[in-house]
């Protein structure tokens, strides 16, 4: 017997959505039809976040219960992808999905292996909606268009709550020292929950420098920040380094490294979704506040609280010449990378203190 399905106008295209009741959050007792919804609810607000940018697409078509495991992004890095999607209920979906229509765009993209793939590239919210009939929950676009995949047009500052910190502590950093930072460089910050427990601070910037250069800029903010404030914030990369305090994710400014976008849903029972926020919010709001069944109603009234994200780009000249003052001056050279990349130039010794110390 044929799955039941609907059909639904998207602009020009027409969108089927098949087994549009099957319940996707059963906690909060949503379905796929309502994750579809939702997106096109949001259409000109995730547009933003991902038009013509490569997107990798977090998949849950068995919906999001008890017990459901993803297949980590480390699996797909050492080639298990396949083995993992088996005992996985969920996973990344970097190369565009087989049957895709033919107006859903890709953009070739290289790997840190070197190797390359054709990944979705939204230019409508059609291919959103498209996307969320494969079950797929969560966009993560990489920061650079379609036209130049190699120079990022974006800089994320991603303020990531280690344990015994929580929502109200990235709060803290964001609104002291990263927004003192950012108005002393004359950048201008655009905040969002991550949809979880972090605050991400997205910059436009000139698509002028490579990955490398970008991450570079991204670890001399970080490591600023931990002058500032060096109780509450690390930029240590080893988790056995952090203690409780916020961590600084400079690794997110590398090649192939990606954040859930705006508005993207966040695989939890009650449906959180990144949310964009205005800076006077952040001491107001919790994550809690933003899911599927809210975002909506705030979103027809507020709109799109990133949109002038793209009306300036700024230079990460200055950046650069402090991270060029922190090697001169502090001897505070590279940091290391995620641990399936190749080796990096410059990049210290990759192995974790406590078993450094213990082969030596």
């Amino acid at each position: 017997m044929a799955s039941p399905f609907i059909e639904i106008q998207v602009g020009e295209r027409t969108v089927k959505v098949s087994n549009p009741d099957k319940v996707y959050f059963p906690a909060a007792g949503l379905t796929k039809r309502d994750l579809v919804e939702y997106y096109l609810a949001v259409g000109d607000g995730i547009m933003r976040a991902l038009r013509n940018r490569p997107t990798t697409l977090e998949r849950w078509p068995g919906g999001v219960f008890e017990g459901a495991k993803l297949a980590t992004r480390m699996d797909y890095a050492r080639g298990q992808a396949g083995q993992s999607r088996e005992k996985a209920d969920a996973f990344y979906q970097k190369r565009v999905p087989q049957g895709a229509p033919n107006w859903v765009e890709t953009a070739r993209i290289e790997f840190p292996s070197g190797r390359s793939a054709d990944e979705v590239c939204p230019t409508e919210v059609a291919v959103v909606a498209w996307a969320a009939n494969l079950g797929t929950l969560t966009f993560h676009p990489w920061p650079v268009r379609s036209g130049d995949v190699d120079h990022p047009d974006e800089l994320r500052i991603d303020l990531d709550p280690q344990p015994g910190t929580d929502f109200k502590d990235a709060v803290e950093v964001a609104l002291g020292p990263a927004r003192d930072l950012l108005d002393e460089l004359g950048f201008i910050g655009f905040p969002k929950t991550s949809g979880s427990r972090g605050v991400h601070i997205y910059v436009r910037i000139e698509p002028r420098w490579t990955f490398t250069e970008v991450r570079r800029a991204a670890l001399a903010f970080g490591r600023e920040l931990e002058r500032r404030m060096p109780q509450k914030i690390t930029t240590k990369w080893w988790k056995e380094e952090r203690g409780e305090q916020i961590f600084i994710d400079y690794n997110q400014n590398a090649r192939d490294r990606t954040i859930a976008s705006a508005y993207s849903v966040r695989p939890k029972p009650d449906a959180p979704v990144s949310a964009p926020l205005a800076w006077a919010e952040l001491p107001e709001v919790a994550t809690e506040d933003f899911t599927i069944k809210t975002m909506p109603a705030r979103f027809a009234e507020v709109g799109d609280l990133h949109a002038a994200i793209d009306d300036q780009a700024f230079s990460l000249d200055r950046l650069l010449e402090m991270a060029d003052r922190d090697e001169q001056d502090h001897g505070l050279g590279d940091a290391p990378y995620p641990p399936n990349y190749p080796k990096m130039a410059g990049e210290p010794k990759r192995v974790q203190p406590s078993k450094a110390r213990k082969d030596t």
